[in-house]
Formats: structure tokens, C-alpha cells, sequence
């Protein structure tokens, strides 16, 4: 006999990747899946995601003693496995949570969420060292913009850059060009930044770097007189937008940009 089901939501898609419905209800989301290829592909790759990470953190030592640098790295994966969750809900409920995590400190910073997904603003000597290298590439790319000898190359082709670099550029909203493209030396391998004409925001650089370590990092706006940066990381590559928006416009932005990678 026939049983009704009860629509399925993102809600039962999550736990469904997290193993946490019993069987019955997984017949139904899974019956739900086959008739929803777009749906399917995107919990697949939750799944995909999900069991990576179950196997680095198997493959993990079991003494802290013997190796305190992978134990940090198997601890900035579980922070990963939780943000990925709470992507998850974000597409349900369409605003943005987020939690600055300083390790080395032994502090946090919790964000402050308005009405809009507003994270707090943070002073300037707490961003990390990329941001400050974003906001120099930024204003180099002025200084270009004014050299007639100087003609930036807006041929953006985000397949090439990862191969090249090893850096996953997020997924740009429509409408934005990109006027200039440019690599920079880094400490841990090439930078990439995009000067951007981008609706709202004027002329803006997205600036993406490997920092040498492994983290998550949600959207986070700091001043950088006379301009605004957002930063986020996303595993061991982590980004920088940078324009004259105000803070809330900009930080709005970058959460868009940050949830695109996942």
C-alpha cells in the first residue's frame, strides 16, 4: 500500500548527505532525486565532498604529539565539513551566517547579522596579509588603467587560471565584465587578480591567493582607506574583493561570490 510522502525539502537533502534519515525517508528523497537531475547533481557533489573529507580525517595520525601540523590541518577540514552544512542552509533560508576563527589567537569574533546578512565590520591591523596585498594590487591596477602603454588584457578564462595556478575563481553574477587579468608572485605561488566593472560596485579587483594554510574563513569586511576590501578563504585558497562600495553593499557581494565555490 501506498504511504504519502511528505514534500521534500532542503532540510531532508542535508541530512540525507549527513546520513541522518532512516530508511523510509531516504526512499522518498531518493525518489525525489530521480525526477530532479539538477537537485541530484548537486547532493551528489555534497556526497563527493562529504566522503573526501571522512577519509582525510581517517587517514589522520592519532596522536597530536607526533604530528601537530596535520592535526591542525584534520581540524580546519571538520570546520570545512560544518561550513558546507551551513551552505546548505543558507539556500534555504537565503541569508548569511558567519564566524571569523582565529586559532593562533585563541579568540573568536562573531559576526553581527542583520536583516541583509550584514557580517561586522573588523579593524584594519586583523585582516590577513592578503588583504593588504589585494588592496596594492588594486591600486596598481589604477596606476595601469592611466598608462596608455599599459592596455589591460580582459581575456578571463577561469579553466586556464586553475590550471595554471591551482586557484578556483568564484562564479562572477551576470552583468560583470572583466577588463584586465593579471598574475602576481606570492610566497606560496601565484596570485590572480580581476579588475572587474561590476554593477553597483563600480571598478573593483578580485584578488585570489594561496596563503599557505588551510582555513575557513566566511565574508569579512575591513577598511583600507580610501577603499573597502571583503575577505574570505575557502580551504587553502583564500580571496579579497576590493572596491569604494560601502560595506554593506560590498560584504553582500562576497558572500555571493564565497558560496559559489562550495
Amino acid at each position: 500500500m501506498n504511504h504519502p510522502v511528505d514534500p521534500v525539502a532542503d532540510d531532508d537533502l542535508s541530512a540525507y548527505v549527513d546520513d541522518q534519515l532512516d530508511v523510509a525517508r531516504r526512499i522518498d528523497v531518493e525518489a525525489y532525486l530521480s525526477q530532479r537531475p539538477e537537485a541530484a547533481s548537486r547532493v551528489m557533489a555534497d556526497l563527493r565532498i562529504r566522503d573526501e573529507l571522512r577519509l582525510a580525517l581517517a587517514d589522520a595520525p592519532r596522536s597530536v604529539m607526533n604530528a601537530p601540523a596535520r592535526v591542525a590541518t584534520v581540524e580546519a577540514a571538520r570546520r570545512l565539513e560544518r561550513a558546507l552544512g551551513r551552505v546548505r542552509v543558507w539556500r534555504q533560508l537565503r541569508a548569511a551566517a558567519a564566524v571569523a576563527l582565529l586559532l593562533g589567537a585563541g579568540w573568536f569574533a562573531h559576526a553581527q547579522i542583520g536583516p541583509f546578512g550584514v557580517s561586522e565590520v573588523v579593524a584594519s591591523d586583523l585582516a590577513p596579509a592578503y588583504v593588504d596585498a589585494a588592496v596594492m594590487a588594486h591600486r596598481t591596477a589604477h596606476l595601469r588603467a592611466a598608462m596608455p602603454s599599459q592596455a589591460g588584457s580582459g581575456a578571463y578564462d577561469p579553466a586556464d587560471i586553475r590550471a595554471a595556478t591551482a586557484i578556483v575563481m568564484p562564479e562572477l553574477p551576470k552583468g560583470w565584465s572583466v577588463t584586465d587579468v593579471q598574475v602576481f608572485p606570492s610566497s606560496f605561488g601565484p596570485s590572480v587578480e580581476l579588475v572587474i566593472e561590476a554593477a553597483g560596485l563600480g571598478k573593483a579587483s578580485l584578488f585570489a591567493v594561496r596563503p599557505g594554510s588551510f582555513d575557513v574563513v566566511p565574508a569579512t569586511v575591513a577598511m583600507k582607506d580610501p577603499f573597502n576590501a571583503a575577505y574570505w578563504q575557502v580551504g587553502e585558497v583564500a580571496y579579497a574583493l576590493v572596491a569604494e562600495a560601502d560595506t554593506q553593499q560590498l560584504d553582500q557581494v562576497a558572500s555571493k561570490l564565497a558560496r559559489s565555490l562550495y
